[in-house]
Parts: structure tokens; sequence; C-alpha cells
């Protein structure tokens, strides 16, 4: 039987923008990261960290997904990756490596989603080494735009996470991707890509993601660049790397049922916040009614909110 905060840490599978039918793995509770970012989806880091530690053993959070694998087999929905994309970041946790090691049996390919900014510490890139396909967040190499943009802990510097990625990307065997998180007014200028394009062009990551926000930002004052600005950035950066690709539009509303709809909801909009049209589609898939949505509002597990003219519902987090 497992203990309430086991069964926050799998969920979906959701749709990935990147990786199909991801189930993902939320191995760092709300909300425990070294970046506050300031367009992150999960809010406001509560705890600015930089050293990993315990969380959950690595025993339970394979058997929380290998149980997750189980109910979305039965319910006959497919599983692409196995993905840690939690409320914090991944890496701060000390037996990711070996939670990696003991997912392997279940035999779906694994994903790591992670800022980057401990790749400085070999341990860290340990853990990582046995993941089949890694992302790095690299918004800016400007150290005043990065701490604006990332507000970092304040014990980290840019140099080192640069160089940390740097010697990452020379010992990583798997599919190593980056991606950049393009906001208006920050990290937009024909400098700023330009810059980060040529610091990408030394990792000779497999695809380059750029991105904008499309959900509920941390700040309210955060928006996307205009379309004209985003070619922009896509031109540059594809002058030196092979594979660019946009992440600007909607994934979809294919989230996945496992039978228990409080629960898959709970799961899901802790780490990723769901639109309506999403909310309800899903509804109709298990037969349910607005009202649970209605019952978790009212019990103060979930919350509405507005970004760019559309509704979302998101995970409250408690403390």
């Amino acid at each position: 039987m497992m203990t309430a905060s086991e069964e926050m840490i799998a969920f979906g599978p959701v749709p990935s923008r990147r990786l199909g039918r991801s189930l993902g793995i939320n191995n760092i509770p709300p909300k425990f990261c070294s970046y506050s970012c300031v367009y992150c989806q999960v809010g406001r880091t509560l705890t600015r960290e930089i050293g990993p530690r315990t969380f959950y053993r690595a025993e339970q959070i394979r058997d929380a997904v290998a149980a997750q694998v189980d109910s979305v087999r039965r319910a006959s929905e497919k599983v692409d990756y196995l993905t840690f994309v939690p409320d914090g970041e991944p890496t701060l946790d000390q037996h990711l490596g070996e939670a990696i090691v003991l997912l392997r049996p279940l035999g779906i390919k694994i994903a790591v989603i992670s800022n980057g900014s401990l790749l400085w510490r070999d341990d860290v890139q340990t853990m990582l080494e046995n993941a089949d396909w890694v992302s790095l967040k690299v918004d800016s190499v400007v150290e005043e735009t990065w701490r604006r943009l990332n507000r970092p802990h304040a014990q980290l510097r840019l140099a080192d996470v640069l160089q940390g990625i740097e010697r990452f990307a020379r010992r990583y065997q798997g599919e190593l991707c980056t991606e950049t998180m393009l906001i208006a007014g920050i990290n937009d200028t024909q400098l700023e890509v330009a810059a980060v394009a040529n610091y990408l062009a030394r990792l000779k990551p497999h695809k380059g993601y750029l991105a904008v926000p499309i959900r509920p930002p941390a700040e309210t004052n955060i928006r996307a660049p205009d379309e004209a600005v985003i070619n922009n950035a896509y031109q540059v950066m594809s002058e030196v790397i092979p594979d660019v690709e946009c992440l600007i539009g909607y994934e979809g509303n294919s989230f996945a049922f496992t039978g228990n709809a409080r629960q898959d909801l709970l799961s899901i909009t802790a780490v990723h916040p769901m639109r309506e049209e999403a909310v309800r589609t899903y509804l109709a898939k298990s037969a349910l009614g607005w009202e649970v949505v209605q019952q978790l509002m009212a019990e103060g597990e979930i919350k509405e909110v507005e970004f760019a003219g559309k509704r979302f519902y998101v995970r409250c987090v408690k403390g």
C-alpha cells in the first residue's frame, strides 16, 4: 500500500511535445529547486538548494512507477518514455541514478528534464549517464540575464554551470537535447540569442528546442515574444545547430485515464497545469462530470488560473 506522497510520484502518461506519451516521475516534492525561474509553471521556489539529498528511496520511485505503468497498460494506454520531470530540479535527488537503473526492467526509455545547474558536480553527471534522453536548460549565457530570468541559488555561478554542462555533453552517450525559454524583454534580443546559439553549438546537441510560455508562469508580467522575434531566434540557432525545433504550440488533450480520476488530476496538475478543454476531455473519457473539479477546488486541492486567454487548473502548493 503506497502512502499519499508516494501516490504523487508517478502520473500520466501526458502528451509531451518532445517525447510523445510521457509517464511523468515527480521525484522532487514542491518546490525544491536550484532555480526559481520567472516563467516556471509550478510557481516560485519555496526552498532553493544545490546539494543532492534524499526525498524518496529509489525503491519507492520504482514501485510507484511500476504500479502506474501496470495501471496504464491495463487501460490499454501507450507509454513512450518514463520522464523525470518533477516539481523541482530532478538532480537534487541523490538517488536519481539508482532509480534509473531500477526502472530499466520495465523496458521503457528513460528521460530526464534538468536545468543543468548542478552538472559542475561529478556525482550529478554520474546520476544522468544511464538515462536514454536528457534535456538541459540554457536560457542565457549572460550572467545578469541568467540571474534575472532563472533566479539561481546565491552560491551558483554561471561560469561553473556552463562549464559543467559542456563537460557532461562530452561525456554523455545518450540523446542530449537543450531547451531555451524565450521571454519577451529579457533574453530575446539578437545579442542574447546569438550568444546562446554559439554556446549550444559547442555542446553539439541532438536537438535544440526553443520554447515560449504556454502555461501560467510564476510571475504575472511574463509573456512570449512575438512571432517575428521567435522566427529570428530560430534562424540564428539553425545556422549553428543542425536540428532546431520550436515548442510554441499546445500539446493536446490526450491525458491518460488510469481508473482513479481524482488521483490522476491531482498528480498531473501538480507538475503540468491542464487547460480547461483538456480537463473536460479527460472527464468525458472517465465518464465523470465537472463536479469532480468543483470538489477539488472547494477542498483547496486545485485552483483556476487564467493565462494568455485560456483557463488552466493547477495543483495548489501546500505551505
